[in-house]
């Protein structure tokens, strides 16, 4: 069944070329991809044999696996576009899911910590970037921790867009960053002043200890300037920090909790969706909205403040009280 993996590959390599799809994307593409091509040469299918019956038994033998909806959704989302592709590009002759019922998925509230849970975690990063007793190597990993928290708290960028900025990312004085996302498009978010202050000591401890040697990078391997940090070393950093912290549930935070934190405080605060979706580099507001679940305390006081027959209501009372 070589043909069928040789076509698949036809449709990541013009999803990475045309369509600008990032790297991530593309690896969890080729998964599903997998997955499905996999599932075809166990039933010795080619592509252009698979019917709606055959994905129909497609589904059933995910479900068998015991797959949570989501990815079930996910993989047949993947094969039908795989197979869009192929009538696009004459490729192929008929689209197998065309009518395949949508599945329904369960959209799961994210794990978002407190503000106080945030401050702890971030306070815990900052006291160790602080003590110079730990060595120059030990300080500058943590000053590299600490930086990256506030940044990503501060931006609620992604993960892997705070890993792939750039040195020059953030000069001196600077408090905006230009951040690359997902579709290759570009975004600028804001920045506070103690997560411009976490970057310089960061980048400070760093040049020392570098001899000033220069990294592509703005988050860098402290002994190898060369290599950016990755996102297990990361996801390590957050998990020891939240331990550290004495947080209720270490073992579900991660980068991305922050990204969380920040959209959910922010939202509670009073920023407009609009403006969340913006800063967040959301395609779609339906994705931003997931906030509204999240605090639905400041739906409540919306109403109450600014509904108009709440107004009404407010100047009744006053009447009667006089």
């Amino acid at each position: 069944m070589q043909t069928n993996r040789r076509l698949a590959q036809l449709w990541l390599d013009a999803l990475a070329t045309e369509l600008g799809a990032s790297s991530g994307t593309i690896a969890t593409y080729t998964d599903d991809l997998n997955c499905y091509l996999t599932w075809l040469e166990e039933n010795s299918l080619g592509l252009d044999e698979v019917g709606l019956e055959q994905i129909r038994d497609y589904v059933a033998a995910l479900d068998e696996r015991d797959y949570a909806g989501s990815t079930i959704a996910r993989r047949i989302t993947v094969a039908r576009g795989l197979h869009r592709f192929l009538i696009a590009e004459e490729l192929g002759s008929r689209d197998p899911t065309a009518h395949l019922a949508a599945m329904k998925r369960s959209r799961k509230l994210p794990f978002v910590l407190s503000i106080a849970e945030t401050e702890a975690l971030l306070e815990t990063a900052h006291k160790l970037a602080a003590d110079p007793s730990v060595g120059l190597y030990r300080q500058a990993g943590y000053a590299r921790r600490a930086a990256l928290f506030e940044t990503l708290y501060a931006s609620g960028m992604r993960i892997s867009e705070a890993l792939s900025l750039p040195s020059d990312a953030a000069p001196a004085g600077t408090c905006m960053l230009l951040v690359r996302g997902k579709g290759d498009k570009q975004r600028l978010v804001p920045l506070h002043e103690r997560a411009i202050a976490a970057l310089a000591l960061w980048q400070r401890l760093a040049g020392a200890y570098s001899g000033g040697a220069p990294s592509p990078w703005l988050f860098h391997s402290v002994r190898n300037g060369a290599r950016a940090l990755t996102r297990q070393a990361a996801l390590l950093e957050i998990k020891e920090a939240a331990v550290a912290a004495g947080l209720s549930s270490p073992e579900r935070v991660s980068p991305h909790v922050l990204r969380h934190a920040f959209a959910t405080h922010m939202h509670s605060g009073g920023t407009d969706l609009r403006v969340l979706q913006e800063l967040l580099g959301h395609a779609g507001i339906e994705t931003t909205q997931i906030y509204t679940h999240l605090d639905p305390s400041r739906l409540h006081h919306m109403v109450r403040d600014l509904h108009p027959m709440n107004e009404r209501q407010e100047q009744d009372e006053a009447l009667f009280r006089l």
